[in-house]
């Protein structure tokens, strides 16, 4: 890097810039785990002398589940072999079967997965957003970025399933509604995805939302549709048609590269399993707020009373236990 001519070719330097901060940061987790066995250690001697201190054993406790934590976070990634699985993710979500509810209940995930966000640090932005008439939304499709996003967003693939008492019925029935998530990996160089002009048809449209605004007023909404394959990407989200066709390519070309991965995949004779864990009808996850309260990963096994603290985002727990399970 200290050499006068590495930046002259920019497409390379910036691949050896990405892979010396992948090595960098493996290097910083082993020195993390060094130090905190180092931590323990010389609280283990000293605990010998006073091991009745309250604070020393609550320091050591402290330092016991960081130790645990890291560990566990090393032992998940290693578990994230492909190269896609290291980058940024688009993930987008639709209601189902449930009328409101359903629209309901894609804006609930929404607020999860952004509170997931915030908690890994993850930078995440619209790329498409369609509010539904009365509560909800009909469609949203975030871009996430950060180290690991589509690795472990891809656990999340699936129809979801919610149970509760509907605020929407006058007569406070329980009801069932469904939202389906999909994750698609973002390749770091997105442009070497070759779309060719021959091969999409782009419309515009004026986009629907709260009356009065401009994006109303004009026709910024965009309709890609890629004609071999038959993918349909609408953005409607910036009030710039400009934007939203970039961002509508961005998720075609997303969504084409997770083609290209699903074909790797049938190669490999895994394509009945891909298939049967994402088709609709058969939810992935249901999420029980009324009786009782229980989150429970059909695939896993994996459960918890907490609902309040998974729908805050803390869903690391069904994320492992499915990525160990893989």
């Amino acid at each position: 890097m200290s050499a006068r001519d590495f930046w002259d070719d920019r497409k390379k330097a910036e691949e050896v810039t990405r892979a010396l901060s992948s090595e960098k940061r493996v290097l910083d987790e082993f020195a993390a785990l060094r130090s905190a066995e180092e931590e323990i250690g010389l609280l283990l001697e000293m605990a010998e002398d006073d091991g009745e201190d309250p604070d020393l054993r609550a320091e050591l406790t402290k330092s016991m589940k960081r130790l645990v934590r890291l560990v566990s976070e090393m032992e998940v990634r290693s578990l994230l072999p492909g190269p896609e699985d290291r980058g940024n993710a688009i993930l987008a979500i639709h209601p189902g079967a449930g009328g409101v509810d359903s629209q309901d209940w894609a804006e609930m995930l929404l607020r999860m997965y952004q509170r997931w966000c915030d908690l890994h640090d993850y930078k995440y932005s619209f790329l498409d957003y369609q509010s539904a008439e009365e509560a909800g939304l009909k469609s949203v499709t975030l871009e996430v970025l950060g180290e690991y996003a589509y690795g472990y967003l891809k656990a999340e693939i699936g129809v979801h399933r919610m149970v509760r008492l509907s605020p929407f019925d006058a007569a406070h029935r329980r009801h069932t509604s469904f939202a389906s998530v999909f994750v698609y990996p973002e390749p770091e160089e997105i442009e070497e995805i070759d779309v060719k002009d021959a091969e999409i048809r782009i419309e515009t449209f004026r986009a629907s939302g709260a009356g009065g605004q401009h994006v109303n007023k004009t026709d910024s909404a965009v309709r890609v549709t890629h004609i071999p394959t038959g993918i349909v990407v609408s953005c409607q989200s910036e009030r710039s048609q400009h934007r939203n066709r970039a961002n509508a390519l961005k998720v075609l070309k997303a969504r084409l590269m997770a083609a290209r991965l699903e074909e790797e995949r049938k190669k490999r004779a895994e394509k009945e399993e891909e298939k049967k864990e994402i088709a609709w009808g058969n939810q992935i996850r249901s999420y029980v707020f009324q009786p009782y309260t229980l989150v429970k990963d059909h695939r896993t096994g994996a459960e918890t009373g907490n609902i309040q603290a998974i729908m805050d985002g803390e869903i690391d727990s069904f994320v492992q236990a499915f990525l160990r399970m893989r």
